[in-house]
């Protein structure tokens, strides 16, 4: 058994939840871009709420390119921006100083291509969590629907239903919940800085 899902840019702590649970995902480079998703987009909290974090592409988001075609508009300084909005959100969490050093690396390393940068931020995820899951990149719809069955979640977490798709999400103490109340899906990323080496414990709690 697998799960199945599209490219995304450090995934919310749900689907990390549902790839632990599988232990087994493949990512689809195949599939045409579709704006208003995950996929060049990821979500954090800052003193104010949620903030989007969102990768600027060229042709824009209303392109019909497939995933593994779809550039970075990298004359934006998009990752110095992203960076210094994460080190806003983040600098006084508990595990800042842990994870920051190498997430800041990340950050400087330039990238052409979103499903490489995708590729990079999940394998970094995946990383940081310990015990990695078994990740397969695919590129047709017959590798991905080949052999073991296939829990299929391409489109299934989208920013404007998955509050309301998934009304029970994962609990943790966030850093500015005492101030706008705990926000719900949001990046891995947020997961991590708060809960460090005790997030995949987290994510495996029924």
């Amino acid at each position: 058994m697998y799960l199945l899902v599209e490219s995304q840019y450090f995934p919310t702590v749900t689907l990390f939840k549902k790839s632990i649970e599988v232990l087994n995902i493949k990512i689809a480079e195949y599939e045409t871009w579709r704006k208003m998703s995950f996929r060049n987009r990821c979500v954090v909290a800052g003193a104010n709420g949620p903030i989007n974090l969102s990768i600027p592409l060229l042709e824009g988001r209303e392109q019909k390119k497939v995933m593994k075609e779809v550039v970075i508009d990298n004359r934006k300084a998009w990752q110095s921006q992203h960076w210094k909005t994460i080190t806003s959100c983040y600098n006084r969490s508990p595990w800042f100083d842990y994870f920051s050093p190498e997430l800041e690396g990340l950050y400087r390393q330039p990238f052409e291509l979103l499903v490489d940068w995708n590729r990079a931020c999940f394998a970094w995820a995946n990383t940081m969590l310990g015990k990695g899951l078994s990740v397969e990149y695919i590129y047709n719809e017959v590798d991905s629907f080949s052999g073991a069955e296939v829990i299929d979640w391409r489109n299934k977490l989208m920013p404007k239903s998955i509050l309301t798709d998934f009304p029970e999400p994962v609990k943790y103490r966030q850093v500015f919940e005492e101030r706008i109340g705990f926000v719900p899906h949001l990046s891995i990323l947020d997961l991590l800085f708060c809960e460090g080496k005790n997030a995949r414990a987290m994510l495996a709690k029924p």
